[in-house]
């Protein structure tokens, strides 16, 4: 059974709880979890008025905010949560991770709390090379190293990826063939070189507490990626591969709910190839296949009890697009309040 999630001021009031993102699966995932609950209400945010999961809440409960990387993002943030009584910020875009968890204080000290992992884990995880590094001897980590002047493309095994050190969803990487290719190539301290990773590919979505003890890890095959989504997949009950997550989990300080993602080498041995630190946007199947990560995660933050440790059973999903039909006058009023001003 899910803990019910602690109401903030009285039995008659639910949690109010703000998904960031709300155009992605992944803040989709967490609100269709949090939906089924009674003792919750949804608000949603994104920066475009476009967004779908805006759609899926009421007409106030609906905001705009700044992209991640914008210098007023985080200041923006909190006033909407003040003006619209949110206490819990549950965000969705790896932009908007460090910068929120950086202004935590902020939050914490007019009763917001973020469902978040730590600023010094986000630093590891998010940057490619430094997770590579402090999960080198933890699990099978391929061959990293930054792409600057001491890489000898002679000496490399090919093909090899090329990727940024930060960033998702597939974006910037490039397979090369050769040591001729790899060498016009610019180099770039934003870039490393990686071994590649010639089998299948797999997702761990980890459930810890606040505390980084693990109570599930849940691995699910990407049998079908677009454009670095995944639209076809099914968990599988593998031991080598959920241990694989424990490990990273434990080894970065991972809490609450993250992605574990590993590739087999030649050899058939999971190896790293990052971790997202947020809700996955394929949650529905672990959800589907007994843990239900969004809701677990929230009442691990508001300090209630957990199970030690869960179990999954095996389910496979396929993805598809579905609509939502509005009126247009919804989009352009989308994020303005009573006086007409944006919110």
């Amino acid at each position: 059974m899910i803990p019910a999630p602690r109401r903030p001021n009285s039995v008659d009031r639910p949690l109010r709880v703000l998904v960031t993102g709300a155009g992605g699966p992944a803040a989709i995932a967490a609100m269709k979890s949090l939906s089924a609950d009674p003792s919750v209400e949804l608000l949603a945010a994104d920066m475009d008025a476009w967004a779908a999961g805006l759609y899926l809440v009421p007409a106030a409960a609906r905001t705009l905010i700044p992209a991640g990387a914008a210098p007023e993002f985080t200041d923006v943030v909190l006033a909407r949560c003040r003006a619209l009584g949110v206490n819990v910020v549950l965000p969705t875009v790896d932009a908007e991770l460090r910068p929120l968890a950086r202004a935590r204080a902020l939050f914490t000290a007019v009763g917001i709390d973020l469902l978040l992992a730590p600023a010094d884990a986000l630093d590891v995880i998010l940057d490619k090379l430094a997770l590579a590094q402090r999960c080198d001897g933890v699990v099978r980590v391929p061959r990293t190293e930054l792409f600057g002047p001491d890489v000898d493309p002679a000496l490399l095994t090919y093909p090899v990826i090329v990727k940024p050190r930060t960033g998702s969803g597939s974006r910037g990487i490039i397979t090369v063939g050769s040591a001729a290719d790899l060498a016009a190539l610019e180099r770039s301290p934003a870039l490393i070189v990686q071994e590649f990773l010639p089998g299948d590919e797999y997702s761990i979505d980890v459930l810890a507490d606040a505390s980084g003890h693990v109570i599930a890890s849940v691995p699910r095959l990407r049998a079908r990626v677009d454009s670095g989504v995944s639209v076809g997949g099914q968990t599988v009950r593998d031991e080598e591969l959920s241990s694989f997550g424990r490990a990273v989990a434990q080894a970065t300080g991972i809490t609450y709910v993250a992605n574990v993602q590993c590739k087999r080498d030649a050899a058939g041995r999971p190896a790293l190839l990052e971790v997202n630190p947020r809700m996955p946007g394929t949650l529905g199947l672990t959800i589907a296949s007994g843990v239900d990560m969004p809701r677990l995660a929230l009442a691990a933050l508001l300090g209630q009890p957990l199970p030690e440790e869960m179990d999954f059973r095996e389910r496979a999903v396929v993805r598809f697009l579905d609509e939502l039909v509005l009126d247009p006058a919804e989009i352009a009023n989308v994020g303005h309040d009573l006086s007409g001003s944006p919110s």
